[in-house]
Formats: C-alpha cells, structure tokens, sequence
C-alpha cells in the first residue's frame, strides 16, 4: 500500500523589511507582516488599497503623491518609527488568518526600544500585532520599558472593511496627540 503525497502548500516562508526609524522617534507603529503586494514592491504598505498612507498624508503629509523614500523621510523626521511585530512567517496570500503561529518569528523589538528610549508609545496596525506582540515580546520590553504606552487601532488593510476611511483616519489622530505628548 503506497500512501499519497503531500498536498502541495502555497505557504512560504516570507520575510519583512528593515525599520523605518529616524535619530530619535517618539510613536512606534507596528504592523504584522508585510503584504504579498509591499513584498513584491519592497515598500511597506505597498497595496495601492491599504489606507496606511493617505492616513499618513493627512495626518503627518507623508500621503502616496510622495515618493515611497520621500514618505517614509517625512515619517522619521516627525518621530514615526514604522515595523512589523514579525520578521519572519509563513503564509499563504496576505491575509494575518494565513499565518502559520507555529512559524512566527518576531523582529528584535526589545532591541529597538533599549535603543530608542525616546518611544514612549507603541501603536499596532491591527490586531494581530497587538496578540503577537502581548505573546512574544511584551514580556521582555516591560522588564526595561515598563512606561511604554500601547493601543490597537484599526487595520489599515482593505481586508478590515468594517471601517470607512474617514472612520479609521480619525481613530489613527490617537498617533499625533501621542506626538505631542511625548515632547
């Protein structure tokens, strides 16, 4: 008796981008896991759809009519550092359901914020981030960053459609008046 073969997985093992972070940022907003569509661009929040950056643009001015380099300078001169809870994963599409817990890496956030303790707040684009973030790293900032303020906002992703864009631009003003507290 000869058994059949595995099924073919489309998962793979992907892998996110370096931090966007300038000399002293202030807000740290963290996501999961790049798109297929920011993979294949290599730019974070590269989904023409994802409402990331026109939430950027008229929050901050680092909206899409900036170049990709342009945006992400306009974001680390305002005190914006931008990364993912993961560094590495596997899934299948873009979707945070698609990844495979068993495979979640996460980014040396402990090492960011001993670097950077100018970040006092702590933003997460999303759910997923937040639960990865409070299962895999929280426990180690809060040995050496107790004071770090945390909130969830609403995804950014067109995959979160139960908010219009007016609705989640105004929950995402939560990352200016962080920006003005934290002087």
């Amino acid at each position: 008796m000869t058994s059949s073969p595995a099924p073919i997985s489309l998962a793979e093992r992907i892998h996110g981008f370096p931090p966007i972070v300038g000399e002293r940022p202030k807000v740290l907003i963290l996501g999961s896991m790049p798109s297929v569509a920011s993979l294949d661009k290599h730019q974070y929040y590269g989904k023409a759809q994802n409402a990331f950056w026109p939430i950027m643009g008229e929050l901050f001015g680092a909206g899409p009519s900036l170049t990709y380099e342009e945006r992400t300078q306009v974001l680390a001169d305002k005190g914006i550092a931008v990364w993912d809870v993961l560094s590495s994963c596997v899934r299948a599409g873009s979707l945070d359901s698609a990844i495979q817990r068993d495979t979640e890496i996460t980014n040396d956030l402990a090492g960011l914020l001993s670097q950077h303790s100018s970040i006092g707040h702590v933003f997460f684009n999303g759910r997923k981030a937040e639960h990865v973030y409070h299962r895999r790293v929280l426990a180690d900032v809060d040995q050496f960053r107790p004071d770090i303020v945390y909130a969830c906002l609403p995804s950014t992703s067109p995959a979160m459609a139960t908010l219009d864009f007016a609705a989640k631009l105004q929950r995402w003003q939560a990352v200016g008046i962080a920006l003005r507290e934290n002087v």
